[in-house]
This record gives structure tokens, sequence and C-alpha cells, in this order.
């Protein structure tokens, strides 16, 4: 019958299970859009509706709650990596050291804290795990936890060990109003005034990330005329400096210049390039113009190219040649969300948006080999997509060896796919498969992964939670979670605002990002008014995340 579909039975079918599933996503991701005081729980609300069905008798199948779980989160994991991936590599040419060393120590302190715990009380390692898991918010060593235990299973199969998913759900809600909590109270102990850290955060940036600009000069110096411009360019060591136009006095035509044309006295051109650069090569040739002539041309126009052809992919712009082949001149190029310089050296990605100069035609005749096909950019490239997640898995799978250990950790399916997506995503891809997925599908696959592996691990725990929380003394585990919460954030805050002097609205992501916690991130952002916060979570997340894995499965073998 029809409302077999809805009630709870101790051996679901395939339907049911399907049914359960999808009910507890449902129900949860309304459930986390209710707010009090501007707080939600978000999608972690999935699972605690997991866990009231499981808790009245809703089941899910053995074998498809294990495939659930782990396409969950391997979905997530490798989504993080690909958003992340770009801003994770180039933030450690600036703050991203420290504000990753800072995350780090967290991690460790809080490590540190559940082994003295677990000696202490004699609080089970399974259940020491979970405790830990949910006190910092972290799905992913929750699911390298369940992994390792999985994989000692097999090779201690006399042994048996307790699910940590129970202490994980007991203290994850503490977790989360911890990291809230402290981001509130350390905003009004340290008295923080939001608009001067607004203003001292755009001061730092303006001072560091330099947007390109763009600027008319005239040739007006005798000692560089006739010099050819690439001659002149490395002369004066301004290599980030692009000249895109160029119309010699008495003339009205305008021509992308190639490097091995001289300058001509009154020759007027358009500079690209950083601003400090720019105007040191207008103080050598002459000095700035006002000539509309340079920027009304019919003949010469500006266009943006989508690279979405192989026969551009992974080339360099010295490689395509297009001054030489096509009379155009490439001024910039946009990559996940960065402004770069078209420097001869720079390799074309896959969804690159590239700034091209030059006669229409001409153009026309580049977009077949560029592609410049933004459609194809909205679909999914499954072979990419698919092609990725394997090469995650994979290293997900390589054992790697350590002394004293009695079996050899892995990556599991937390940390392999993500690794994997941040290699892809540093390099723009890897043979056949490439980095870019358009921001829908990112956001989709992250939701979708998150939803199946909280459904899941949300029921099954649901199971026995509440005798659980009865034997174990759950108001235990959350004073022992307390601990690892609270203790570590308060050192972060102090370390971080009095040490190494971080920006307070960065520094509010960096307890969210050490913390892996969205919910938390998401009301950091609301309540300071600002989405700096979300920039500094994207910078410590993917080797938090990582360092979570390996202290989770570490400290498992260790104890063994």
């Amino acid at each position: 019958m029809l409302k077999d579909l809805f009630l709870p039975v101790a051996s679901p079918t395939v339907t049911q299970s399907l049914v359960v599933i999808l009910s507890a996503i449902g129900i949860g991701v309304l459930a986390g859009r209710l707010q009090f005081r501007k707080v939600s729980l978000g999608v972690s609300a999935v699972m605690f509706t997991g866990l009231l069905m499981g808790h009245y008798g809703y089941r899910i199948q053995a074998d498809i709650l294990g495939f659930i779980r782990d396409l969950g989160l391997i979905l997530f994991v490798y989504g993080i990596g690909i958003q992340v991936g770009p801003s994770f590599f180039s933030s450690f040419r600036r703050d991203g050291l420290r504000f990753n060393l800072l995350a780090v120590a967290t991690v460790l302190l809080g490590a540190g804290l559940t082994w003295l715990i677990m000696v202490l009380t004699g609080t089970s390692l399974e259940h020491a795990v979970g405790i830990m898991s949910g006190a910092v918010t972290n799905t992913p060593g929750l699911g390298a936890a369940k992994s390792t235990l999985q994989e000692l299973q097999h090779t201690f199969p006399a042994r048996v060990f307790s699910d940590p998913t129970v202490a994980y759900a007991i203290t994850y809600p503490l977790g989360v109003l911890g990291i809230i909590g402290a981001v509130i109270l350390s905003r009004m102990l340290l008295r923080i005034d939001l608009s001067a850290e607004t203003a001292a955060y755009e001061q730092t940036k303006k001072s560091l990330e330099e947007a390109l600009v763009r600027k008319k000069c005239r040739v007006h110096n005798p000692e560089v005329i006739g010099q050819t411009i690439h001659r002149f360019l490395k002369t004066q060591q301004l290599s980030d400096v692009i000249i895109s136009r160029l119309k010699h006095a008495g003339s009205t035509h305008v021509v992308p210049p190639t490097l091995d044309m001289a300058f001509q006295d009154r020759d007027v051109m358009v500079v690209v390039g950083k601003p400090r650069s720019v105007d040191a090569f207008i103080r050598l040739v002459g000095n700035e113009s006002t000539d509309p002539i340079i920027d009304a041309a019919e003949d010469i126009v500006s266009k943006s190219l989508f690279v979405t052809r192989k026969s551009a992919t992974h080339k360099t712009l010295s490689e395509l040649d297009l001054v030489n082949s096509y009379g155009l001149k490439v001024t910039r190029v946009f990559r996940s969300g960065m402004e770069l310089l078209a420097r001869p050296d720079l390799e074309l990605y896959y969804g690159d948006k590239v700034q091209v100069v030059g006669n229409r035609e001409d153009i026309e005749s580049v977009e077949k080999l560029i592609g410049n096909v933004e459609e194809r950019l909205l679909e999914p490239d499954f072979l990419s997509l698919f092609g990725g997640l394997i090469i995650g898995i994979v290293l997900g799978s390589v054992p790697i060896m350590i002394p004293a250990l009695p079996v050899p950790i892995k990556l599991g399916f937390a940390a392999g796919p993500l690794l994997a997506a941040l290699i892809i995503s540093r390099y723009g891809g890897i043979g056949v498969i490439h980095s870019y997925l358009n921001v829908g599908a990112i956001h989709f696959m992250k939701d979708l992964g998150i939803c199946l592996f909280f459904a899941a691990v949300g029921v099954h725990a649901g199971e026995t939670f509440y005798a659980n929380f009865v034997q174990y003394n759950g108001w235990q585990w959350l004073l022992y979670g307390s601990f690892i919460t609270l203790i570590p954030l308060a050192l972060m805050v102090l370390i971080g605002r009095f040490v190494l002097r971080i920006n307070f609205l960065q520094l509010a992501g960096i307890m969210s990002g050490a913390y892996t916690d969205p919910a938390a991130l998401a009301f950091s952002t609301s309540y300071l008014g600002s989405d700096v916060p979300t920039q500094s979570y994207a910078t410590v997340y993917p080797l938090v995340t990582i360092c979570r894995i390996f202290a989770v499965q570490i400290m498992i073998l260790a104890a063994l």
C-alpha cells in the first residue's frame, strides 16, 4: 500500500529507503531555513531530521546506507576543492601562510585536548573522536573516522568498534553555537569597530592587490624614439606592461603593436598594467594623452572571448602568438574572479575569459581557435567531473605507511577527492580532465553531497541515539566537547588579534574555517555585514580539512 512508503519499518525495501533519505533531506532543508535572531542551522538541520526519523523507527537498507553516505561525502569535498582551489594557492603569496599556521595550530590543540580527555576520563577511542569531530563541526573528519574504523574491523575482526556518529551528533550543535558565540563575545570584549575594520581591510587589500589600469600616453622622449617596444620594456624592466593599441602621429589608423615595432615621435598608445608600472612607463616615454581617436577607431575593437576549445586550452599566449598570426593583442585574462595580466608565459585554462584588441575580422578568426561558446560553459562536463572524482578516490585509497602504526593510513573518501580537486584546479586540469565548473553546478554538487551524507549518518545514528545519550551520559560528552570547542577558539582570537594583528573580519572567517563550519560562516557574514570572512574561510578550509582527517586517523591508530 502507498502508506507503507511513509511508515517506519524494520527491514525497508530499496524504495522505502529512498523515501526515507529524500524525506530527511526535504524536511531538514525546510527546518534549516528557520532563523532565530539571524541564526539558522542551514543544511546541518538535515542530520538532526535524520536523527529524529531514526529514533522513531525509520531505517535505510545497509547497502544503500553505505553507498549514499560515501557518495555524498565525495561530492561534497570535491565541490569544496574545485571552489576554493584557485584562491587557496594564490593566498599563500599574501596572508595564507600565517592564516593556515594559526588554523592548523588550532587543529593540533583540539586533538591534544581530545587525547587528554580520553586518557583522563576513560572515554572510548571511538566516542572521543566522535566528540571531537562534532565539537569542531568537521564532517570529513567523521567520515575519515568511520572509514578507518571499518578498515580496522576487517583487520581485527575480533574487536568491536562503536559508531562515532552518536557522539558527533550530540556535540555538533555545541560546535555550531560555540563558534557563533565566540564571534559575538570576542567582538564585544575586544570592542571591535566594524567600520574601522572594513576600512583597514580595504586599504590593505588595495596596497597588495592593485587592479589593472588602462591609460593613454604620447611619445615625446627623444631617448626612446627608434627603440623597439621589446628592447625598451626589457631595459626598463617593465615586463608587467601591455601596449594594446598604437597610432602614429597624423594618422587615424590604429593597430595592436607587435614587440618589434619601434617608437616614433608623437605616437599615441594605450597601456595596460599595474598602476605603478603604467605610470612609470608614461613618465619614461612622454606624457599622458587625451587623444580620442585611438578609442574611437572603428577598425579596432576590444572583445572578451571564452576559452572553450582544446586547441587553446593549456597553451601559453606565446604559443598561440595571436599578435603575429592574427594581429590581435591580448591585454587581460579573467579566471575564477581574478584579473591576470596577459604575460607571454601565461597558460590558458578551459573557461578563462580572454580580453583581446584588434580588427573585427581578425577577432572572428580567433574565435574559431579560442572557441568562445559561452553556452558550453553552462553545461557540466561529466568526463571532467567523474574523471576528477575517480582520481580523488584513487588518491584516497593509496596506503601511507607510518612507522609505529599497526596499519597504514589513507586519505580516504574525505581527503582524497579534496586533494585531487585542489591539484586539478591549481593546474587547470589533467589531460582531458579540466577544472572548470560553473558556479551553479558547484553549489548543487556541494549541497547535494552534504545532504546525502547528513541524511544517511543521521538516520543510522538516530536508531540508538537516545539509548546512547542515556547510557553514556550525553551531558558529560557535551562538557568534554565544550572544552574542545572553546579553549582553542579563545586562544585563536587572542593570538590572531594581539600577536599576528589579523583584521577581525578575516579572523572571524578563520574561526569558521578552522572548524569547517559553513553555518558559522553564514552567521559571521550576516552579523558582521561583510563578505570578507568568506575569503579567509576559503584560505584555511582545505588544509584544515586534510589536517583534521589525518589527526583523527592517527589518533585512532595510535590508540590501538
